[in-house]
């Protein structure tokens, strides 16, 4: 029996598994498949411009805070954090510009300015009140352990108690964060900013449940953040880390399979054919990928019986070098749909990509002027689309999307003469996210957060099927976003320790098969 656990896919999960591990005195090696740790989230550099390729916005700090922590790190030393606010620039279709400000007052005054007479900022306060409610719910039941479903969070012996009982009703089950929003804040332009704060986990706030009306409070009492060399010093920050605890780290290297015996993960095989004999294993790759590929057989068949799942939203990224930038732009701009619902039915009912899309546009040159040359910007555009279908071929769709996004940025966000700015571009599409990061169907966010019951719920980070599995990333608990990824590799970790610590054996697997 060895003592060495390995650590699948060096994404943001994978990473703070790892340091959590080796901080906890563990022997750790990481296998990546790429040449490079941090996972989407990567740089791109070309031609002076300097592009973080996926996650720009960095929220809870504190979750990375405690990560560092276990290793005797301390977050300001390790990085450079610069807080934003306003927090982002809205531009609506109608020509309103709206910036989102983390002081609950100062927002709730623009919104009476904007709808003067409705209650609008009054609605907001209720409603920022109501997500504070909810992110403390979150706090007790959901976040820093390992859970899969209801019985995880609540006790059958604590039923009975009142303050469990108002926190259950507190969570407005059978709601959707659309119609909890509505329900506050009177004004469209206003509900469909705050719509956006799922987006952060893939999802329509049509479909998932009112539970995650949490991450606005999470946004405005923890801040929006930049680190800055991007969130590209992140992932390096925590490899430095890694490094430094002993922590073996393996790119290009990628895992055909793991080896189970008697329902127990004994060792890891990689596609170069190596094996390594392992006491436990946690995959950062995707949860629904790691069972159907990597496990197989009986486990993969209880996994896939226990709940479906479906991936959350996919999305085209332009990274456009500009020579001029644009004076108008926040560090964090949306320009939003003329329809949210028009937009959401087409994304995650219709599966295609919406006629006229929100676009998230990154201008990090605000905060950090190296990004680019001189007066230049390293403008990264986002824009949601369907994760995979069997007939979207995005090297024929790209073209016409390419004009429908350009259309909409000059046309609503004041960008007339965007193209003759460019003077680099690049493009990421859902099959190059599915191709590159061993996602399920393109799927940026993991799983779709959708069903107004079930939906906050992922993959437990325990595996229920394989004793010494253990997941982390955004396609298990407690979703996608960067620091709920951080997060779920603390949980995976700290399970793991807790488990090997106490000598958990495979009487619980079957109790649960």
């Amino acid at each position: 029996m060895t003592d060495r656990i390995a650590v699948i896919g060096g994404g943001l999960g994978g990473l703070a598994s790892a340091v959590v591990l080796a901080a906890r005195g563990h022997k750790v090696v990481l296998l990546e498949k790429n040449g490079w740790v941090g996972g989407k989230a990567a740089v791109l550099e070309e031609g002076g411009f300097r592009f973080d390729m996926g996650p720009t916005i960095l929220t809870v700090p504190r979750v990375l805070r405690r990560i560092l922590a276990e290793a005797g790190c301390d977050l300001d030393r390790e990085l450079e954090l610069v807080r934003l606010e306003p927090q982002w620039r809205c531009f609506f279709d109608d020509g309103t510009v709206l910036d989102l400000s983390e002081n609950i007052g100062a927002m709730a005054a623009d919104l009476d300015r904007l709808t003067p007479g409705r209650g609008a900022g009054e609605g907001y306060r209720r409603f920022q009140a109501l997500s504070e409610r909810l992110h403390g719910i979150s706090e007790r039941f959901f976040f820093w352990k390992s859970v899969e479903d209801l019985g995880d969070t609540l006790k059958v012996r604590d039923s009975l108690n009142t303050s469990t009982l108002s926190d259950v009703l507190a969570l407005r089950m059978g709601s959707t964060v659309a119609g909890t929003i509505r329900s506050h804040v009177p004004d469209a332009r206003a509900a469909q900013m705050l719509d956006h704060f799922t987006q952060y986990v893939g999802s329509s706030p049509y479909g998932s449940p009112a539970v995650l009306c949490a991450i606005a409070h999470m946004q405005t009492n923890d801040g929006v953040w930049y680190p800055m060399g991007g969130t590209r010093a992140v992932p390096l920050a925590l490899e430095r880390v890694a490094r430094r605890l002993g922590v073996e780290i393996r790119t290009g290297t990628g895992v055909r399979r793991l080896e189970v015996t008697d329902r127990r993960v004994t060792a890891v095989e990689t596609e170069g054919g190596e094996r390594i004999p392992v006491s436990a294993v946690v995959s950062n790759m995707d949860s629904i990928r790691t069972y159907e590929e990597l496990v197989g057989g009986a486990p993969a068949k209880r996994f896939r019986k226990r709940r479906r799942y479906e991936p959350a939203c996919s999305g085209v990224v332009f990274y456009l070098g500009l020579d001029r930038g644009y004076d108008h732009l926040l560090h964090h701009d949306f320009v939003f749909s003329r329809d949210p619902a028009e937009e959401f039915d087409w994304i995650y009912r219709r599966g295609e990509p919406a006629p006229d899309p929100t676009c998230y546009i990154a201008a990090p040159a605000r905060t950090e002027p190296g990004v680019a040359p001189p007066g230049g910007e390293a403008l990264y555009v986002l824009v949601h689309t369907p994760y995979l279908r069997p007939h979207h071929d995005w090297s024929r769709m790209l073209p016409d999307y390419r004009r429908t996004v350009f259309d909409k940025l000059k046309r609503t966000a004041g960008m007339a003469d965007l193209e003759e700015r460019i003077r680099v571009e690049r493009v990421l599409t859902p099959q190059d996210i599915h191709d590159r990061y061993r996602v399920l169907n393109g799927a940026i966010y993991g799983l779709a957060s959708h069903g107004r019951f079930m939906g906050a719920f992922k993959p437990g980070n325990r595996s229920r099927d394989v004793e010494g599995l253990y997941l982390a990333g955004g396609a298990a608990h407690p979703g996608p976003g960067m620091p709920m990824v951080l997060m779920s590799g603390w949980i995976a970790a700290d399970s793991l320790d807790q488990d090997l610590r106490s000598g958990a054996r495979d009487g619980d697997l079957r109790a649960v098969a």
